[in-house]
């Protein structure tokens, strides 16, 4: 069965990447991908973030500007600065209920796709062998073991091709960024020798410039 191979490690990678990129970032991916649709919370979700661009602006230049040097213009922003907030403050708290109402959807609609299926999946296919293992190679103990709970003696059940999966995808992973964090890090040493070989030059002529005028005069006497 080789598309149910395939597909029991595609469900393991799934279950993977969403481990460890983190629920909350996935849906938080997921509901700005909502709001860059057409959908009913789109124009109130723009809104939002023009209204809070416009909120920092404010502050930005309310905390530039002296209370006392320039009252007038302070009390004016100061107004504007806590009608901008109020405002905000509302719309946010409409946009949050629903925010976490698409919350709840999305993570019982991810569970389904992921954990969800995979045990229905296990469960549906539980005495049907992945592959078969040769025969008289492996011990009794081993075949029993690779073919629990309830697939045929002698194959690789569901559940054991599952675990091989996710124990591969994890190595993988890891190994990815162990390479990944050595590559930067080969980098980052090349960079900080590329500017110690800068500096020692700049070094040694400001040494030279620096040089006491009673040197300076010896010399010139020794070149005459």
């Amino acid at each position: 069965m080789p598309s149910l191979l395939v597909t029991v490690f595609i469900l393991q990678l799934a279950i993977h990447l969403v481990n460890t990129i983190g629920a909350s970032a996935v849906n938080t991916l997921l509901w700005n991908l909502y709001n860059s649709l057409p959908t009913p919370t789109s124009k109130a979700f723009k809104e939002q973030k023009k209204l809070q661009a416009e909120y920092l602006a404010i502050r930005k230049e309310l905390n530039s500007v002296s209370a006392q040097d320039q009252f007038a213009k302070w009390a004016k922003l100061s107004r504007t600065h806590d009608k901008k907030l109020e405002t905000l403050e509302k719309r946010k708290a409409a946009l949050d209920s629903h925010k976490a109402k698409f919350t709840s959807v999305v993570s019982a609609l991810r569970w389904l796709g992921t954990n969800g299926l995979r045990m229905l999946i296990q469960f549906w296919y539980a005495k049907q062998p992945m592959f078969w293992l040769p025969h008289g190679r492996i011990p009794y103990y081993a075949e029993w073991l690779l073919s629990c709970p309830r697939a045929p003696l002698g194959s690789i059940s569901i559940q054991v091709w599952g675990m091989a999966c996710a124990a591969v995808i994890l190595l993988v992973s890891d190994a990815v960024v162990a390479v990944v964090g050595l590559v930067m890090t080969a980098k980052a040493g090349k960079g900080q020798q590329k500017e110690k070989k800068t500096a020692v030059p700049m070094k040694a002529g400001g040494e030279k410039a620096s040089m006491p005028a009673s040197t300076e005069k010896a010399e010139a006497k020794k070149e005459l």
